[in-house]
């Protein structure tokens, strides 16, 4: 086997991400860190001149299609989307025979989704990674298949990424229970799930629930995000203005009741 150090400098000096691993199993910690400089890739494929090379996934997304012969074949899913022109894009071959679609990608409209589609995963998050080539695994070789650069991706397949995320709401039905005795804590929760109520109480509604919440010691930052969940949730919602004005009025209440003072 050849020692891959050259070409994992030169996905660095391209400003990728390297990540060195034994097959896909990564052989340093790489969530939340810097990249690997030159110096350092040099450094370690000295000790370890047989590792692979994967690249995280921060500035671009994949689109994996795996080719199993006893499951999903992704391919077939791919091609039932009747859109090729969306992936005229770097493409490589894997070790077992799949491929994977490299993408640039949009700021904070793709997320990781394994599951896309039967046989596809979408690898977006910024703490995980691929194996490139030219890595071998099982005596096998990933290779690219063309030397196109990343491309934005269409918006009709953002659209389509964004709406397979999307939670499926299932439609069995919760035992019925009717629970006696509702304290002020389980009619704040309900609010969450429900909403702030009528038009005209709803910045009533908005400060007693912001209220209630840093009563109980919720930090002012989770009481801004809960309420704006609660807004959402309203037939005729407040602005987000108003939402962020409520809340900070009720802080400073607060801050009063307990005699403390503005960090």
């Amino acid at each position: 086997m050849q020692s891959l150090v050259n070409y994992a400098k030169q996905y660095a000096e391209h400003g990728f991400s390297v990540i060195p691993t034994i097959n896909k199993r990564p052989l340093i910690k790489f969530a939340d860190r810097e990249p690997l400089t030159v110096d350092e890739i040099t450094k370690f494929w000295r000790t370890h001149p047989y590792a692979n090379i994967a690249l995280k996934t921060e500035q671009f997304f994949v689109i994996d299609v795996d080719r199993h012969e006893d499951g999903d074949d992704g391919t077939k899913a791919i091609k039932e989307l009747k859109h090729p022109e969306w992936f005229k894009t770097l493409c490589q071959k894997t070790a077992h025979n799949g491929y994977q679609f490299f993408f640039k990608k949009p700021a904070e409209r793709i997320a990781q989704n394994i599951g896309f589609l039967p046989g596809v995963d979408i690898k977006a998050h910024p703490n995980n990674y691929v194996v490139v080539a030219p890595s071998i695994i099982d005596e096998k070789a990933y290779q690219w298949l063309n030397h196109k650069p990343m491309i934005e991706p269409a918006e009709e397949l953002i659209q389509l990424i964004e709406e397979k995320g999307k939670p499926q709401i299932s439609n069995k039905q919760i035992e019925r229970y009717h629970p006696k005795g509702k304290t002020q804590t389980s009619e704040l929760f309900s609010q969450i799930a429900n909403g702030l109520g009528p038009t005209g109480g709803r910045n009533n509604a908005l400060a007693s629930f912001a209220g209630g919440l840093l009563f109980r010691n919720v930090e002012p930052e989770t009481v801004l995000e809960l309420a704006r969940i609660a807004n959402s949730r309203t037939e005729y919602s407040l602005t987000d203005n108003e939402v962020v004005i409520t809340v900070n009025s009720m802080i400073k209440k607060e801050i009063r009741r307990r005699g403390e003072t503005v960090e």
